[in-house]
């Protein structure tokens, strides 16, 4: 833990803070910034300074030595996990001459997933100028760590944080969501597409028909150790058909199951 102030602090490990103080400040509706889930990334081995996500989340507390604010944040000497694809920038820091990492990025491991990345509690009642001022405090550390910059992905309200910061550029991409448009039922939907796409779709359900597949789901208790063993062979098998990372280790896999099966859904084709 490295002190910045009386109120305001980073750390190495989520853990260092109680999990019921943690998860007090983010609340429940997002699984992803839960205590549970991010520890289960570090403990896990599958974010850490081996795999180039040292973590350096940033810890707000009050007089009363209350949780009012906290950011996931890591220290990375690569890009890779973050579904954010910036690696011209680093071609062009190292045009110049300079070191693009390590930098500071602010994210969900490995998830690509919208949400807020400053948090702040409830019983801050400005939240904006509260964000502005973790935002110039997160940009103080930057300088004193020697990082190259500070980078938030996925979040809700770019603006927010640009408001009263104008040294903060917005980078915007594409994601692609689907949403159901009130579909009275799966042909409803098919309508909606090309037929092509119909066709398409069409086929891959045919697969589970003509290969006598069922699907089914799981979810809290119901998920046994022989289904994460299941489908961890299908993420590696995964990973290593599409060329990818394997970025989660099974311990994780096997930790969040323990500590937070209550979010998890599985869906298993058997």
């Amino acid at each position: 833990m490295v002190s910045c102030s009386d109120n305001y602090f980073f750390i190495d490990s989520v853990d260092k803070i109680n999990r019921n103080d943690w998860n007090e400040c983010t609340g429940i509706d997002h699984p992803f910034t839960r205590h549970e889930f991010l520890s289960a990334l570090e403990n896990s081995k599958s974010a850490n300074s081996d795999t180039g996500w040292k973590p350096h989340h940033y810890v707000e507390i009050n007089k009363d030595k209350k949780v009012i604010a906290l950011c996931p944040l890591y220290i990375k000497n690569h890009s890779y996990g973050e579904y954010i694809f910036d690696h011209s920038w680093a071609e062009a820091y190292q045009r110049y001459g300079l070191n693009y990492y390590p930098k500071l990025q602010s994210a969900i491991p490995f998830t690509p997933v919208t949400g807020e990345r400053i948090i702040i509690s409830n019983l801050i009642k400005d939240k904006i100028l509260k964000k502005t001022q973790i935002l110039n405090n997160i940009i103080d550390e930057t300088k004193k760590i020697n990082v190259s910059s500070v980078h938030f992905n996925f979040i809700q309200e770019p603006s927010d944080i640009r408001k009263n910061n104008l040294n903060v550029l917005i980078r915007q991409g594409i994601q692609y969501h689907w949403k159901n448009n009130n579909y009275k039922s799966f042909d409803d939907f098919l309508k909606s597409l090309s037929s092509r796409k119909r066709k398409v779709i069409k086929k891959e359900r045919l697969c589970l028909k003509n290969n006598n597949l069922k699907v089914k789901i799981l979810t809290g208790n119901e998920i046994e150790k022989k289904h994460i063993d299941f489908f961890y062979k299908c993420y590696t098998n995964t990973t290593g058909r599409k060329w990818g990372h394997k970025y989660l280790t099974k311990e994780f896999f096997i930790n969040i199951n323990k500590n937070f099966n209550e979010k998890i859904v599985l869906f298993l084709a058997l």
